[in-house]
């Protein structure tokens, strides 16, 4: 594989000055890393990407025998950031933060963890935001479409590229669960386990009927121009932020709504109008808008069709368990009781499928209120799950 890495590094000045590098709880600040890669990627869609680069960033160290290294996957919103600083003035750090760093569920004192933004993505990886080389102009909807099984080929191919042949553990929750099973699926040899969070072995109707919603809301705005919205130096705000108000309400169980907003009014009054009134559509509304400054609005279409379209037993005349069949990946299976956007039901299938196919797995369904956001949370409970299980994959791994 042609391939070359760029790899920035913080220097010890800027270290030594951030107060969030001193923190014993986090890997302090972090600088993106690019793979270039000039091999030519044939997707499932049937196009070929000639030459395309990835975003990543990686915490800890990789050890000699390269025997610790865990692929973090992120889901549909998701980028590479998923733990530490980009500068001492972040207020916020990776999305995972809490689950990555010293003494954490996934511990950078004892394993090497890397994130990258997934082909197609807006974090700086190759999507439909980056230059077309043969148009001069941004991919917009051209940039072809890519599933989970593409998002492997290439997250296998950065680490081969990083000199890891194995990874200890893939993980992810939601759409990154997904690739953790497909990981599984595709790439036994190469994963030993896979946890795999908050995640289904396909989308339901629903599901589905949601993410067409939010494409449409996208696709309906006036100032999306085709998908080539670059171009006209705009971008479709208001399709994107109704799709991000959407979508945050399914990540959020009812109580969740209920505890957290209830009918509490802004003013404390009703207004007898359509302004904002209710504290949750001022809560929905600074998602939507926050969301449009930082997210393209053809990724997010790429990534819902991404969640629609997997579907590993497919090829398996829809038997789950076949799919699985000489797998030699553990796996670590958990969901949480308040998410209905991918209920416990749905991974107790993918439990029952690898059980059938005499794969080792553990299982447990977990408490949360938060619905399927739980995933997210720096919860003890779902923490110390983890945290022994990671303890078991060093015993094997390490």
């Amino acid at each position: 594989m042609a391939a070359r890495l760029s790899c920035p590094v913080a220097s010890k000045q800027r270290m030594s000055a951030s107060p969030v590098a001193a923190q014993e709880s986090s890997v302090g600040l972090v600088v993106p890393q690019t793979l270039v890669v000039d091999e030519p990627l044939a997707l499932q869609c049937g196009k070929v990407l000639p030459a395309y680069q990835l975003s990543y960033e990686t915490y800890g160290t990789l050890n000699a025998a390269r025997s610790n290294a865990v692929l973090i996957c992120h889901a549909l919103s998701g980028d590479h950031h998923a733990a530490g600083y980009h500068n001492t003035a972040d207020k916020r750090p990776g999305w995972w933060d809490n689950c990555i760093g010293p003494g954490k569920p996934f511990d950078t004192n004892r394993f090497f963890v890397v994130c990258m933004n997934n082909l197609g993505g807006c974090g700086g990886s190759t999507g439909p935001a980056a230059i077309n080389p043969q148009t001069g102009k941004p991919y917009g909807p051209d940039f072809p479409i890519v599933t989970v099984r593409d998002w492997v080929t290439t997250q296998q191919r950065l680490g081969l590229a990083l000199g890891i042949e194995r990874f200890a553990v893939v993980a992810g929750g939601s759409l990154g669960g997904m690739q953790a099973l497909d990981w599984a699926i595709s790439q036994s040899e190469h994963i030993a386990h896979a946890i795999v969070i908050a995640a289904a072995p396909k989308l339901s109707a629903q599901n589905i009927a949601f993410n067409e919603v939010a494409r449409q809301a996208i696709l309906a705005d006036p100032d999306f121009h085709g998908g080539r919205y670059a171009e006209h130096l705009t971008k479709p705000r208001r399709g994107l932020m109704l799709a991000r108000m959407l979508g945050h309400i399914t990540y959020l169980s009812e109580a969740a709504m209920r505890s957290r907003f209830g009918r509490e009014l802004r003013e404390g009054r009703i207004g007898f109008g359509f302004d904002v009134e209710f504290q949750v559509e001022s809560y929905l509304r600074h998602q939507g808008q926050s969301f449009v400054d930082r997210f393209d609005a053809n990724t997010y279409l790429l990534m819902t069709k991404a969640l629609d379209y997997f579907d590993p037993a497919a090829a398996f005349d829809g038997d789950l368990s076949r799919a699985f069949s000489g797998v030699t990946t553990r796996f670590l299976v958990l969901s949480f009781q308040r998410d209905w956007r991918f209920p416990p039901e749905r991974s107790w299938e993918i439990v029952k499928a690898l059980t059938d196919a005499d794969c080792r797995v553990c299982a447990m369904e977990l408490p949360g209120d938060l619905g399927h956001d739980d995933f997210l949370k720096a919860d003890p409970a779902y923490h110390g799950v983890l945290q022994a299980y990671m303890e078991r994959v060093a015993r094997i791994c390490l």
